[in-house]
């Protein structure tokens, strides 16, 4: 099966614990013997843990994703709020130390602490691709005193999964396409699997598929007439088979487009839950107006707040014709709150599109003068706001007391600059 596939050079590069080694050097700590934890907000009681050094989260059980009354009070937890345009910038220091070695085409930036990196042909300069491994990783450490981890594959996904599951833990390790029954198949459940989600794996589990051997041994058939074109995928990555060009998308195709926040206080009336879904609903529609797609169905997701029990609801609608009108959407998301809300205070709200399609097939309804003209003023707006910033251009509700696009516009990344 392997025969005939290339046999590239491929690392994924990772900064090992990125926020918090950024934040260390800012304060002259060592992030490997200090304990530090990166705040949303230090103000708030309930502001998130974003990063956690080695330290804080081996000595004192501190995750990402906890709270900050959830940290001991311990006068040696560093608690410091994100800079995110100074990691930004790192970012981009740390691109230009790796264009020194490959040109950019052969760099793609996966994230902003985590980047593949083609070192095919580079053996002259170089060396092996560890030895060259080795070298990338003491730059880092003697110019920003960062950490790293590295996988190595002949292909984009190997090198991930290599870098996700080994090379975390062990600085660098390398993944071949004979490894792919030794160390691909075993891995359980399917969600430790890159790109295979929660939601994805519950419908695999239905299928009796539980590791990604059952998924590599499955019928390709009956995975591609329950999943399309993503069966397809799925059933080759589980052979550890990926032919993605540097800068493709693993998965190709985007499932859906999302967004959701966690809301500033608990939104008591239906108006005010209204406005930001609105808002939410017009960065949804913009995002796929921009990759040319629409989508028939929309999912709107509703959690309530503590102070209420908590819980929630979501749920999904489809329609009859595709759309990336952001009021058609909100239409549909108004209809799903107005049934489903049970008229408790919210505090999380999740919009996501899906069904997707490329947008050539609402053609024949942008004849419809009033569909063409909400189309162009939806791009016209998408133009200013991708020349002049987020904000250039908002409707009036986001000037409410309940509005959120305003304060967040100033955010990047979903935190203060």
């Amino acid at each position: 099966m392997y025969e005939h596939l290339p046999d590239r050079k491929i690392i994924c590069l990772d900064m090992r614990s990125f926020y918090a080694s950024c934040a260390a050097v800012m304060e002259g700590l060592d992030v490997m013997e200090t304990p530090i934890a990166i705040i949303g907000n230090k103000e708030r009681k309930g502001g998130v843990v974003l990063a956690a050094s080695p330290p804080l989260k081996k000595q004192f059980g501190v995750q990402t994703g906890m709270r900050l009354f959830e940290i001991p009070d311990d006068p040696a937890i560093h608690l410091i709020e994100p800079k995110m345009q100074f990691y930004i910038d790192v970012s981009m220091e740390i691109v230009r130390l790796l264009n020194s070695y490959v040109p950019k085409e052969a760099i793609h930036v996966y994230s902003v602490d985590e980047s593949f990196i083609d070192l095919s042909g580079t053996e002259r300069l170089w060396g092996p691709v560890e030895q060259a491994v080795e070298r990338i990783q003491e730059d880092l450490l003697s110019q920003f005193q960062l950490p790293s981890a590295c996988g190595i594959g002949p292909n984009m996904l190997l090198a991930k999964i290599a870098l996700d599951l080994e090379a975390k833990k062990t600085g660098i390790a390398k993944w071949t396409y004979e490894d792919v029954p030794m160390k691909l198949w075993p891995i359980a459940p399917l969600s430790r699997m890159w790109g295979i989600g929660r939601r994805l794996e519950k419908t695999l589990n239905d299928m009796g598929i539980f590791s990604v051997g059952d998924l590599a041994h499955a019928s390709l058939d009956r995975l591609e007439k329950k999943f399309g074109i993503m069966g397809n995928q799925l059933y080759y990555h589980a052979h550890g088979i990926d032919l993605s060009d540097m800068g493709a998308p693993l998965i190709e195709g985007q499932a859906s487009f999302g967004k959701g926040q966690i809301l500033y206080r608990d939104y008591q009336t239906r108006k005010d839950v209204l406005t930001v879904i609105l808002e939410m609903c017009e960065d949804v529609a913009m995002r796929a107006r921009r990759a040319r797609k629409a989508g028939r169905t929309v999912h709107l997701s509703v959690g309530y707040s503590k102070q209420a029990l908590g819980g929630g609801f979501g749920r999904s609608r489809s329609m009859s014709e595709a759309t990336n009108d952001t009021m058609k959407i909100y239409k549909m998301c108004m209809a799903l709150f107005e049934e489903f809300h049970d008229g408790r205070p919210v505090r999380r709200l999740a919009i996501s599109l899906a069904n997707l399609e490329d947008e050539s097939s609402m053609q024949l309804s942008l004849f419809d003068e009033h569909n063409w003209r909400n189309r162009e003023l939806g791009e016209t707006m998408d133009a200013l706001r991708n020349k002049y910033g987020s904000n250039a251009i908002l409707r009036a509700v986001s000037y409410t007391e309940a509005g959120t696009a305003v304060e967040r516009a100033k955010l990047i990344g979903g935190h203060f600059r």
